[in-house]
C-alpha cells in the first residue's frame, strides 16, 4: 500500500494524489490561484507567470508548470507575490484597449476580473494597444481583435491541440508578436471551421462571438413580420449563474416564456427536428448496411465537423449522412408551412454552436435564395438578451412550447451531449422496445465525456464497430485509423470536446460544470414518457402530411455537390 504524501500550502497540509501540477494542489486547498494561460485541457504554456508562488528557499516557481512533490513547502499571497501579480497587471492593462464598457466580454473578461480583485487602481505605463481597425470581422462566426489579445496562447493552443485545425497561431517575434492567421488573411479565408473552441478559452474579448442580435431585435419590433425561434437541447442546461440558475437544470419552460415576453410569436423546441434526424439516418444506416452505400456512415449534424471534413478529408463526403441537421429540418418545416401565409416569417434559431451562424447561411440550406434561418443566436447572445430585456430569469412561471410541434421525445433532446446521437439512433434501430431495454442501450458505450469512445453492437447476423468521437483531433485519430483499414460501421462526430453542451456559443465551464450539463439531459429524458423519436405522435403526421412527397427537398442535404461557401 502506497503511504500518502502531501505537500503544505499556506499552512495548510495537502494529500498529492494524481496532480500534473501544484497549481492544481493549490486549487484543492481552496485557493483561487490566478491565470490567464493555464487550462487543464491544454499543454502546459506558463507564460503569463501569474500563478508564481514561493518555495520553502524563497525562489518562485510557476504553479502551472511545477509539479508536486512530497514534503514541499509554498505559500502563495505574500506582499511579494502581490506586487509581482499587480506589476504584471498592469503591463498586460498597458498593451490592452481600455474599451471596457462597449466590449462583448464586459463583466465575463479575466482580465477586468484580475484588475478589480488586486485592486489595480491606475497604469504607470503608456497604453500601446492596437486600433480597432485590425478587428477581424471576416467570420461569420466569431470576430477577432488583437487590440485586446494578451498573448496568453489559449486560442493557439485550442485550435492546434485539441481541435486540429491550426487556423490561428503566434507571428512575429519580441514587441511586434501578435495571433495571427497564415501570412495575416482574414480568418474567412484560413482553414477556420467556426466551431467557437478559441473564443471559449480566450479570457479578454480578444475573440468573441460573432453578435447576431440586431437584425433579431429588428424583426421582433416590426408588425410586418412574423418571428418563430427554435431551441437546440444543450441550450436548456447551459443559462446557469449567468442567470441566477443552478448550472446543469433543465430550465427549457423558464426559456420559453422568456423568449415570449422578448417578444417571439412562436417558441419551438429543435428536439423535434433531432427526432425527424433520427429516423432519417436510422434509415438511411440501415439501408447502406443492407443494400451498399459508402460506409461507415457518419454523422451530419454538426457544421464544424462539416466544414473539417470539406476542408481536410473531401474525399469522405460520401461517407456522410445526408440528413440535414436537427436545426436545418426543423427550419425547412416552419418556412415551409410559412409560404402562404400573409406576414413574412423570420425564423431565429437559439443554438449552443457558433458554427450554426455559418450553416445556417450557406447555399444548400437556401430557397430562391432565402435562408431557411433567418439569424441564429448562441447560448450567450440569449443571455444577453435576456438581460437587456429586464426579464428576472429565475422568477419566470414555465411555459410550454408551442403547438402544433410541442412534443418531443428524449431521444432527440440527448443529441446535446456527446454519444447522443449514437444513442438515440440505437434506440430506434434495437429490436427490443421495451423500457428495460434502454437501459442495455445506455449501457452500450456511448456515453460519458471521454474524446474517443468505441464498442461493439450486434445487429442480426452483423457485428457493428461504433465510434463516438468529440473534438476534432480525435475526429482526426479515428479517420487515420479507419483509412489504415480498422473497420467502423457508423462514426458519431462531434467538433466541440463533450457535444453541443460545450459548444463555443455556450458560456465557459469547467470540467464538472460540463458533466453536469450532459447529467441534466439524461435526466430531462428520462422524465418523458415518449424516449424513442418514432413513438413520437407528431412525426407520424408530419410523414403523412406536411411532409409526404417532400422529404428528400426539406430533411436531406448533398454535401459533395453542395456549394463549399
Amino acid at each position: 500500500m502506497n503511504e500518502r504524501q502531501y505537500m503544505t500550502v499556506d499552512g495548510i497540509p495537502v494529500e498529492i494524489t494524481d496532480e500534473k501540477n501544484i497549481l492544481e494542489v493549490i486549487r484543492k486547498a481552496g485557493i483561487k490561484l490566478p491565470t490567464f494561460c493555464y487550462h487543464s485541457d491544454l499543454s502546459v504554456y506558463g507564460a503569463c507567470r501569474m500563478c508564481m508562488v514561493e518555495n520553502e528557499r524563497g525562489g518562485l516557481d510557476a504553479a502551472c508548470s511545477t509539479p508536486p512533490r512530497a514534503g514541499m513547502v509554498i505559500k502563495t499571497n505574500t506582499e511579494r507575490l502581490r506586487k509581482y501579480r499587480k506589476n504584471i497587471l498592469e503591463l498586460v492593462l498597458a498593451n490592452h484597449c481600455r474599451d471596457c464598457t462597449t466590449c462583448e466580454n464586459n463583466t465575463s473578461c479575466k482580465l477586468q476580473d484580475l484588475a478589480m480583485r488586486f485592486n489595480i487602481e491606475g497604469v504607470r505605463f503608456p497604453n500601446s494597444a492596437k486600433s480597432r481597425k485590425d478587428e477581424d470581422t471576416s467570420s461569420l462566426c466569431i470576430t477577432r481583435d488583437n487590440g485586446k489579445c494578451i498573448l496568453c496562447g489559449d486560442c493557439v493552443r485550442m485550435c492546434n491541440e485539441v481541435q486540429n485545425v491550426g487556423a490561428i497561431d503566434f507571428a512575429f517575434r519580441g514587441s511586434k508578436m501578435e495571433i495571427s492567421t497564415a501570412f495575416g488573411k482574414p480568418l474567412a479565408e484560413s482553414p477556420c471551421v467556426g466551431c467557437g473552441q478559441c473564443a471559449v478559452v480566450c479570457p479578454t474579448g480578444a475573440i468573441v462571438v460573432k453578435n447576431s442580435m440586431a437584425p433579431v431585435w429588428k424583426a421582433i419590433s416590426d408588425p410586418g413580420v412574423k418571428t418563430s425561434v427554435q431551441v437546440a437541447p444543450a441550450v436548456r442546461v447551459a443559462l446557469g449563474r449567468e442567470l441566477g440558475v443552478k448550472d446543469g437544470e433543465n430550465v427549457m419552460g423558464k426559456i420559453v416564456a422568456a423568449l415570449r415576453r422578448i417578444g417571439f410569436d412562436e417558441v419551438y423546441d429543435t428536439t423535434l427536428g433531432a427526432d425527424l434526424t433520427v429516423l432519417e439516418e436510422s434509415e438511411e444506416f440501415l439501408g447502406r448496411l443492407e443494400n451498399g452505400g459508402a460506409m461507415p456512415l457518419i454523422t451530419s449534424c454538426c457544421p464544424g465537423w462539416i466544414q473539417y471534413c470539406e476542408k481536410k478529408h473531401p474525399e469522405l463526403l460520401p461517407n456522410i449522412s445526408t440528413c440535414r441537421s436537427p436545426m436545418q429540418m426543423f427550419a425547412s418545416l416552419i418556412k415551409d408551412q410559412s409560404a402562404k401565409a400573409s406576414k413574412k416569417m423570420f425564423h431565429v434559431a437559439v443554438m449552443p454552436c457558433t458554427g450554426k451562424k455559418f450553416e445556417a447561411a450557406r447555399d444548400e440550406f437556401k430557397e430562391d435564395g432565402v435562408p431557411n434561418v433567418d439569424a441564429v443566436l448562441t447560448t450567450q447572445e440569449l443571455i444577453r438578451m435576456i438581460k437587456e430585456s429586464g426579464i428576472v430569469f429565475s422568477e419566470l412561471e414555465p411555459e410550454a412550447i408551442d403547438m402544433p410541434f410541442g412534443t418531443i421525445s428524449g431521444a432527440g433532446l440527448i443529441f446535446g451531449v456527446t454519444g447522443g446521437v449514437t444513442e438515440a439512433v440505437l434506440r430506434r434501430v434495437v429490436s427490443n422496445k421495451s423500457r428495460s431495454a434502454l437501459m442495455t442501450v445506455a449501457n452500450s458505450g456511448q456515453r460519458g465525456m471521454d474524446g474517443v469512445k468505441e464498442f461493439d453492437l450486434t445487429y442480426g447476423d452483423k457485428n457493428l464497430h461504433i465510434a463516438v468521437v468529440s473534438g476534432l483531433n480525435n475526429a482526426e485519430s479515428v479517420i487515420k485509423r479507419m483509412k489504415n483499414g480498422e473497420k467502423f460501421d457508423f462514426i458519431e462526430v462531434m467538433a466541440c470536446p463533450g457535444g453541443c453542451i460545450c459548444g463555443g456559443g455556450q458560456p465557459f465551464a469547467m470540467a464538472e460544470e460540463r458533466a453536469e450539463r450532459g447529467r441534466g439531459l439524461y435526466d430531462a429524458d428520462r422524465l418523458l414518457s415518449i424516449r424513442r423519436a418514432e413513438e413520437n405522435p407528431i412525426i407520424d403526421s408530419l410523414y403523412s402530411d406536411i411532409i409526404k412527397g417532400k422529404v428528400h427537398k426539406l430533411l436531406h442535404v448533398d454535401y459533395v455537390k453542395g456549394d463549399k461557401k
